[in-house]
């Protein structure tokens, strides 16, 4: 069992019954794609005549990987990813256990909202639809959450988000509200916070963190501390509501990094 307490009210866990959000990484088989024109690949180590395949006779089997976390499936990403400073995940990490709740949405047409490059057509989640979703939980004290869009189906593991797959983003006023709500760790199974293209504003993304407009020094960054993930992928079995989530990032000095965010099920303690 695992249990957390916080604002004074405590939740249990089962740590035998999790939920992983991480979308398997197949090298050179189908995997999510965005932006990159490429998909990650892995190669054998070769150096002094040692090739890293025990197929090919080697003793053991020793891989070069190449990956672009962004792109390449679920990843998650810190302020670095948008200032021009050295602050990196592993300043931020391990990330600490948090209460989170996880939400379904259906993304709308952006309409007359839209300002170019935007676009009336554009699929979009807004605030009113992540505050009428989440009311239920309204009074709980939950700092991740976590971001579902409808349809759900398997093939968004495999996914190229490009041409006439453009993917859902998130609105100005969705990103105020998941500020407002005080979110330190927001997971989303999109490619990206912001539309793909947007002019280089990564507006959502500055918003989250609490970066003025065009703003590209980490100092200047009112919520440095929060975590996005994207590429997540969650599975239709598990039910709105709250979880207990341990965000996995391996210990790089970089903006991005592959990740793996772990749910378990919580029952609040009396």
């Amino acid at each position: 069992m695992i249990e957390l307490t916080t604002e004074g009210r405590s939740w249990r866990a089962d740590a035998g019954t999790r939920f992983d959000l991480a979308i398997e990484l197949k090298f050179g088989g189908p995997q999510p794609l965005f932006f990159a024109g490429n998909a990650a690949y892995a190669e054998p180590l070769r150096a002094d005549g040692f090739v890293g395949s025990v197929q090919a006779g080697a003793s053991c089997n020793c891989g070069v990987y190449t990956i672009a976390p962004h792109c390449h499936g679920t990843h998650s990403e810190c302020v670095g990813h948008v200032t021009n400073d050295s602050s990196g995940l592993s300043a931020l990490t391990p990330a600490p256990l948090c209460l989170a709740l996880l939400i379904s949405v259906e993304p709308v047409p952006l309409g007359n909202a839209a300002a170019a490059p935007a676009e009336a057509a554009d699929a979009v989640l807004n605030g009113k639809a992540l505050a009428e979703a989440a009311r239920r939980w309204a009074r709980q004290p939950w700092r991740g959450l976590i971001l579902r869009t409808l349809p759900n189906d398997v093939s968004k593991k495999s996914r190229r988000y490009a041409g006439s797959c453009p993917a859902p983003y998130l609105t100005g006023d969705a990103m105020h509200w998941i500020v407002e709500r005080g979110v330190d760790s927001l997971v989303v199974d999109l490619p990206s916070l912001d539309r793909a293209d947007d002019g280089g504003a990564l507006a959502a993304h500055r918003i989250f963190w609490g970066l003025p407009s065009g703003a590209t020094q980490a100092s200047l960054a009112a919520r440095a501390h929060a975590l996005v993930t994207e590429l997540a992928f969650i599975p239709d079995e598990m039910p709105d509501g709250l979880y207990l989530m341990d965000l996995q990032i391996p210990a790089f000095a970089t903006d991005a990094a592959p990740s793996r965010p772990v749910l378990y099920p919580v029952k609040e303690i009396d």
